[in-house]
């Protein structure tokens, strides 16, 4: 029977395994997609095969050449998910691009173990070394790339205290999470990035910080990506008085000539 209608994305992924043949995976971003770990179908279809193999290459078809660990998920042969994230670092640009990876195989349920398991499996893996600087990060706590360059650019490279990562609490009888909470000081902070807060703050998170206070005493600092990204110095100042209204005796760092921090 014939089918006049659009061809889905899975027919497509289907016939590009066809076409690898024997020993054919969905790998790269075709495996982030059916893994979950990428939100939307990639107009290409990436496609690993054994090394030994050779496939012509054809219109739409990405082909790869590896030895990967394959699983079958949602009627597909697929490189795993550890693997998956470990070729898509290689082919990042930065190290935003690499955390962003990184947390989208997380959240997907891939633990940062079996990541590390399958860069010692693979020495000459491009994404490899990335994968070993990165992951520390995120196994601390770290969801997201503003997030990475909040303790990076704020914290770290003007040395104040590092806060605690996703410290869940209840306030006003229900259950919160807070990005960051410095212990004992009585400050949290919260990173509106476009994954979590696509619209900016919301009445959920007006709701949250008023609760704070009220019950808790702390003061909520609410930073977006401009303040993390483009002013890093100048967030770190309002940073630093905000742990200094609250007893912090530590002292900041400038990171280079012109820092505003003192």
């Amino acid at each position: 029977m014939a089918h006049s209608g659009p061809v889905s994305w899975g027919s497509r992924a289907r016939a590009a395994l066809l076409y690898a043949g024997k020993g054919a995976a969905l790998s790269h971003d075709a495996a982030a997609f059916v893994h979950r770990s990428r939100a939307t179908p990639p107009r290409v279809i990436d496609v690993c095969i054994p090394p030994e193999r050779r496939v012509r290459p054809t219109r739409g078809i990405r082909i790869h050449r590896g030895t990967a660990v394959i699983h079958r998920r949602s009627g597909f042969p697929v490189v795993n998910r550890a693997d998956t994230a470990l070729d898509l670092l290689g082919a990042t640009r930065s190290d935003d691009e690499a955390v962003g990876v990184l947390c989208a195989a997380v959240r997907a349920g891939a633990r940062p173990s079996e990541i590390l398991d399958a860069a010692e499996r693979r020495p000459t893996a491009r994404g490899r070394a990335l994968a070993l600087e990165m992951l520390g990060l995120v196994s601390e706590g770290i969801e997201s790339p503003l997030e990475m360059r909040y303790h990076r650019d704020v914290e770290r490279r003007h040395r104040l205290p590092h806060a605690v990562l996703q410290e869940r609490q209840v306030v006003g009888g229900l259950w919160i999470r807070a990005d960051g909470v410095y212990p004992g000081l009585g400050v949290r902070r919260e990173l509106d990035g476009e994954v979590a807060h696509p619209g900016g703050r919301t009445d959920r998170d007006a709701w949250r910080d008023n609760a704070v206070v009220i019950a808790r005493r702390e003061i909520t600092l609410r930073y977006r990506w401009s303040h993390v990204a483009g002013t890093p110095c100048r967030t770190t100042v309002q940073v630093v008085a905000a742990l200094r209204s609250q007893g912090w005796q530590g002292t900041p760092h400038p990171c280079g000539p012109g820092c505003p921090v003192r």
